[in-house]
């Protein structure tokens, strides 16, 4: 029994499909049926039936989730005290970052990390900030770049690296894009494109809207941004966005209310934590 089957049998029991797996492993789908197939026949259960396209997890399999999960934990950690010990930059390092940080503010910075430490495995997984944040609580992930909690979780270290200004905008033919000087009370009136309402940005906006006992009129909630600005462009409603984001399809709203987020790096003190892991992390600060 090798380590990848148990890490096969993770990813699939993660994404609900062999596909999505062994896309995400860099492999083959009968590699990853394969190293599954292995599992089975060293436990002597089934864990995966046909369902359609995909597959469905066996009563098995779900027992098996968290045994496997935290085994693979506590030999990341010997690696981590080991390659600490021989104070060596090397090994894997899993890290989750939102989209819109992973395109728009890490790139250069994971560039020039790799460049520094070259015996890094990097191994970068695109997550919503909040089940990135969820992630590290488990252990799933060592560091992660996320839109930071309104209220952060006292079991974990926080690091602000870049303010990210939110706008109201909207298709420039809205009829809100050609008013001035709106309230939080005009824009109730038309439908709104936001995130969906437990994301950390949807909250920050919710948050203004309650402190006068509004409730915007949502018609749709989307997660990724890129998906609310294209929405938006073509005028199904108004939305707030990242200042980053802004095109030429857009027109900030005439609104006298200023919205920020911060993002940064997130990581659990508590786990042992590799050279790997707080090179990036001094780097990062």
């Amino acid at each position: 029994m090798n380590l990848a089957a148990f890490e096969a049998f993770v990813k699939v029991m993660e994404t609900g499909s062999i596909s999505l797996a062994a896309d995400q492993l860099f492999i083959t789908q009968p590699a990853v049926t394969k190293r599954i197939h292995s599992l089975e026949d060293y436990f002597g259960v089934k864990l995966f039936e046909s369902a359609g396209r995909g597959v469905q997890a066996t009563h098995a399999a779900h027992s098996l989730l968290p045994k496997v999960k935290n085994w693979l934990n506590e030999l990341g950690d010997i690696h981590h005290t080991l390659s600490h010990e021989q104070d060596q930059v090397q090994g894997r390092l899993k890290i989750g970052t939102s989209h819109h940080i992973g395109l728009h503010h890490l790139p250069n910075h994971l560039k020039n990390y790799v460049q520094c430490f070259p015996n890094v495995k990097l191994d970068v997984h695109f997550v919503d900030s909040e089940q990135a944040h969820e992630q590290v609580l488990a252990g799933d992930l060592e560091l992660a770049f996320l839109t930071l909690p309104p209220q952060g979780d006292e079991r974990l270290s926080y690091v602000t690296i870049w303010n990210d200004p939110l706008v109201f905008i909207a298709a420039p033919f809205h009829p809100l894009a050609q008013r001035k000087n709106l309230t939080l009370e005009d824009l109730i009136e038309y439908p709104s494109l936001l995130p969906a309402a437990q994301t950390f940005t949807s909250q920050i906006t919710l948050a203004e809207f309650e402190k006068k006992g509004l409730k915007p009129k949502t018609t749709m909630s989307n997660n990724p941004l890129e998906s609310i600005r294209m929405l938006a462009s073509i005028g199904l409603g108004w939305s707030v966005l990242p200042k980053t984001l802004l095109n030429h399809d857009l027109k900030p709203l005439d609104i006298p209310i200023e919205m920020n987020r911060q993002l940064g790096m997130v990581w659990h003190p508590g786990r042992t934590q590799s050279r790997a892991v707080q090179e990036l992390i001094q780097m990062m600060k």
